[in-house]
């Protein structure tokens, strides 16, 4: 498996997995059946290799610096 980065996740899709997460209907840790389940599997790879084995407050944390950094006017 080559690991891939969070950049390969659209913007969108990573706004969904947080809103998802914030609502308790993430469960974690992560794995591919639950990427799967939220319709997240595109992008299956890039999350689990990012985000398997941490808990709700360091998925969170990802997934928040990423769309700060994203969403941050250039």
């Amino acid at each position: 498996m080559l690991l891939q980065a969070l950049t390969s996740v659209p913007t969108d899709d990573l706004k969904k997995a947080l809103l998802l997460l914030h609502r308790g209907e993430l469960r974690l840790p992560i794995t591919a059946l639950e990427v799967v389940r939220t319709g997240l599997h595109a992008h299956q790879d890039a999350l689990l290799g990012h985000l398997r084995g941490l808990d709700a407050p360091a998925v969170r944390a990802v997934l928040t610096a990423v769309l700060s950094e994203r969403l941050q006017p250039r």
